[in-house]
């Protein structure tokens, strides 16, 4: 981060002066006023936001809107005023819905400005005053303690036993120890600025003093901000293939609609006839209730999300995550727990395992596969017992859930205390604390002074294991009190290397015995020529249904990658746990981010599986080089940093529990379990919605294509329109729509997690459907046109009925034709009846049918009339033709 390159290297007393002020003192009002109109207020900066009138315009400008507004003008124009009107319903309804998704879904800056202190102390002309966090300039001195978020980019000056939360920015799952000492290198991670403390991170322990460096939009909050704002947000792969299609169906109703009119008054027909008839053609080639029935398919997948843990933000997510070929995922609370657990103990020279999953203090100690008693040696029973009195953090149970209150590593070692049965309580009947030595990042150990119930008192002291081991005089060793030896120390040095090794976060724990009647008052007395009990190593484990969802992912095609700001030991051992590494598999650091470019990252970046100790620009930097590869994009996260990287990928999927609103707001998909596995429930999901659309799309243009080429066929032959207009506008707008929506209902089919993702560019006409449009429609046309010329025998006062003959023809076959399109092989490959919702909407089309062909009322309106009954035998045995002829090629073919 260039803005801090040179305050961390500075000693604080260089510092006073390069930002010319006092440290005793602070700035003057005046010299505030002076640099707030240099630097302006203490906030995070908005873009220019798009009145909510354009908003709604833009809702307009797709090419499939425009040519649909134009039909409903012509239908006016010509007095089909309820076609008119159904048409427009249609296109309002698709512009509000989009509208009220894209006034919810730019949100994210105000969540992000949320983030920001409200409050903070401030030192002025020598006082310590309280003003609001905006307030604040470059220069300010400002102090925090445990519970403040910091209120800008600050350089320490001070830090007393300090540490602060900075996950949501960088990914580190634990609070950072801070101190003040210059760090004399320039190429660091934010994560690696110990003497640095940021905008909007919070102090979970100790407290501080620093002086402001850089506030709004140059603090660290202030650059995702900007990257939040500069992020491009994609057009899904549905919408392009939906634009794609629009314009294929314009052009090829304009061509075939010229025809039939040209046909037709070469024929003979009046030219206003045609023209109406062309007109009915044009908007029967477009299908109108498309759009609609997209976005019904997609709410209804919306709801079988939130069914599966997974709130959908934005419509077209849906889809977009079902042909994800890569998804980049946060390792902190996403892949693991964001709970710190204790999973191995050494003491007494033996290796234990631990058990048990998050903050639920239940769990066995393992020797090997045994379950052993943790007091059945003594040096075990005393690790735990002092871990727990050495102790701040409180478990906590809200009747759902456990949870921690406290620093997260002490919390593991309650946890791991509480799983041997010991409790506060207990432990409070037996022991008293006399005095406290707090944990200090440079002694790297906090004590606390014991007295037990005979009046005995004790130092116990825990802290970072190389710290404890040069104070430690003695161990406990093989159940017995052992001097401190050469082969000892190294004993305990194995143990220490093997547990990071596991990327376990280590704590020694030790005591010494005092004499009666004393005890020491400093720090130094109180921690030497001790006693070293054991270790403690701990993790932010896995989930442990995170592995399997990530098989499945990979059996779908779909490549699983971490991305994380903990270290690269961390990150790997995780990730190997999880089943991400393999021989090949690299392991990239952000130092080696930092060096290269886009096109340079592209060029390994589908071979590797972590990213390490990354920041936000990291983040954009990998989503932009898989985007080039040609992969679509899912990146999960929860913090602030991720936010960025969340809004520039095809899909951004966010943790609903642990996730900032920031995150949130910058997602398409919000995870309510925080649970990686409901990622590939979505995945699943996504991908049989997508079938379900090609489905409709298969079903409403192999009708209309029978619409049009049944008229077609009979200018040709010189014969009259088999069908009138307005009952081709009925069939397009009625028969088509019910059975259309309810395939957007079917179930999935059993392998729809078995094949890969479908390519980004492919269109929607792929593998096959575009022969099966044609084909079907084709066939649908050739029957009603037959019914038509069976019932018609050139009799002209036998034309009504023949045109309600060739309707119900026309109707009956499509369907028919409505179950074909559920398998690409067969009517019978799957249960008719699996899909009630398909089934009832056939039984309401065939009704409706019947009420127009038979309702007097309608008759009139429609250009109908009664059928006897031997000719619907003629209407079944024709409508059904095409069902067996498409299934006979299909076999022949697969027979070949």
């Amino acid at each position: 981060m260039r803005n801090y390159m040179k305050f961390h290297e500075m000693p604080v007393d260089d510092l006073e002066r390069s930002l010319a002020t006092n440290f005793e003192r602070g700035l003057s009002n005046d010299e505030v006023k002076k640099r707030r109109k240099q630097h302006g207020y203490n906030e995070l900066e908005e873009g220019e936001k798009q009145s909510a009138l354009l908003l709604f315009f833009s809702q307009f400008k797709d090419f499939m809107v425009l040519v649909l507004l134009g039909a409903t003008l012509i239908s006016g124009l010509l007095g089909e005023y309820v076609d008119a009107i159904a048409i427009m319903a249609i296109v309002l309804l698709n512009g509000f819905l989009g509208f009220f998704q894209e006034r919810k879904a730019e949100k994210s800056l105000q969540a992000l400005k949320e983030l920001s202190a409200p409050q903070v102390m401030v030192l002025r002309d020598g006082d310590w005053i309280k003003v609001l966090s905006k307030e604040i300039v470059p220069g300010d001195i400002i102090r925090f303690g445990a519970g403040d978020r910091i209120g800008a980019d600050t350089r320490l000056i001070e830090a007393k036993s300090l540490e602060i939360e900075e996950s949501a920015l960088t990914g580190e799952s634990v609070p950072v120890e801070k101190n003040v000492a210059p760090i004399r290198e320039s190429k660091l991670s934010i994560g690696d600025m110990y003497n640095m403390a940021f905008m909007g991170t919070l102090v979970t322990r100790g407290s501080g003093v620093g002086v402001v460096v850089s506030t709004g939009m140059k603090t660290a909050m202030g650059q995702i901000a900007d990257l939040l704002q500069s992020a491009e947000s994609t057009m899904t792969p549905l919408q392009r293939r939906l634009e794609e299609l629009g314009k294929i169906l314009i052009l090829t109703a304009l061509l075939l609609t010229a025809l039939v009119v040209v046909v037709g008054i070469i024929q003979g027909h009046d030219l206003y006839t045609m023209f109406f008839a062309g007109v009915s053609l044009a908007v029967a080639a477009i299908p109108e209730g498309l759009p609609a029935i997209v976005t019904v398919a997609l709410s209804l997948g919306v709801q079988k999300m939130i069914k599966r843990n997974a709130i959908v933000r934005k419509l077209p997510a849906v889809e977009t995550l079902g042909c994800a070929s890569v998804i980049c995922s946060d390792k902190t609370g996403t892949m693991t727990q964001n709970k710190m657990t204790v999973t191995k103990l050494w003491s007494g020279g033996k290796m234990w395992g631990v058990s048990g999953q998050g903050y639920e203090p239940a769990g066995e100690f393992l020797d090997g596969d045994r379950s052993v008693q943790p007091n059945s040696e003594k040096s075990f029973q005393q690790l735990l017992t002092f871990g727990m009195l050495c102790n701040h953090a409180e478990l906590k149970n809200d009747g759902d859930h456990y949870y921690l209150d406290g620093d997260p590593t002490e919390g593991a070692m309650l946890v791991a205390a509480m799983k041997a049965g010991l409790t506060r309580k207990s432990l409070k009947t037996q022991f008293k604390i006399v005095h406290e030595f707090p944990f200090d990042s440079e002694r790297k150990m906090m004590s606390v002074i014991v007295e037990d119930r005979n009046g005995k008192k004790f130092v116990v002291t825990k802290g970072a294991p190389d710290v404890l081991l040069k104070v430690s005089d003695s161990i406990l060793y093989d159940n017995k009190l052992q001097y401190l030896s050469e082969a000892l120390r190294k004993n305990v040095v194995q143990a220490i290397e093997s547990m990071a090794e596991q990327a376990l976060r280590t704590i020694a724990v030790a005591f010494k015995p005092l004499q009666t009647g004393t005890y020491p008052l400093h720090e130094m007395e109180a921690e030497k020529d001790l006693t070293l009990v054991g270790l403690q190593g701990m993790i932010d484990p896995p989930r442990p249904e995170v592995r399997e969802a990530v098989k499945q992912c990979k059996k779908a095609g779909i490549q699983t990658v971490m991305i994380t700001g903990d270290h690269a030991i961390t990150a790997r051992a995780i990730a190997k746990q999880l089943g991400l590494l393999t021989n090949q598999s690299l392991v990239l650091e952000g130092y080696q981010l930092n060096d290269m470019s886009v096109e340079e990252l592209e060029e390994v970046v589908e071979k590797t599986t972590v990213f390490a100790r990354v920041s936000p620009e990291h983040k954009l930097k990998i989503v932009k080089a898989f985007q080039n590869r040609g992969h679509i994009v899912a990146m999960t996260g929860d913090g602030v940093n991720d936010a960025p990287a969340i809004k520039a990928a095809d899909i951004g999927v966010a943790m609903g529990i642990t996730g900032t609103d920031v995150a949130k707001e910058a997602s398409s998909l919000v995870l309510l379990d925080d649970n990686f596995t409901t990622i590939k429930a979505a995945i699943e999901e996504g991908r049989n919605i997508y079938e379900n659309i090609r489905k409709f799309i298969r079903y409403l243009l192999a009708s209309n294509v029978g619409e049009i080429l049944v008229m077609l066929f009979a200018m040709l032959l010189a014969l009259p329109l088999p069908l009138v207009p307005i009952q081709i506008l009925w069939v397009n707008l009625v028969t088509d729509g019910l059975p259309a929506m309810a395939l957007g209902l079917d179930p999935s089919e059993e392998d729809v997690m078995n094949r890969k993702p479908r390519h980004p560019k492919e269109g929607v006409f792929a593998r096959g459907l575009g022969w099966k449009v044609v084909s079907r429609g084709f066939l649908i046309g050739i029957v009603t046109l037959m019914a038509f010329m069976i019932a018609y025998q050139g009799q002209t006062e036998n034309l009504k009925y023949a045109q309600t003959v060739a309707f119900a023809t026309l109707v009956m076959a499509q369907l028919i034709h409505v179950f074909d399109c559920r398998s690409d092989t067969s009517v019978f490959a799957r249960n008719p009846f699996e899909n009630k919702y398909l089934v009832g909407a056939v039984i309401s089309s065939l009704i409706l049918m019947l009420i127009v062909i038979y309702y007097p009322p309608l008759q009139t309106v429609f250009h109908t009339v009664a059928i006897d009954v031997k000719d619907w035998l003629l209407i079944t045995g024709l409508a059904a033709i095409p069902t067996f002829v498409w299934m006979g090629s299909h076999f022949t073919r697969k027979s070949v």
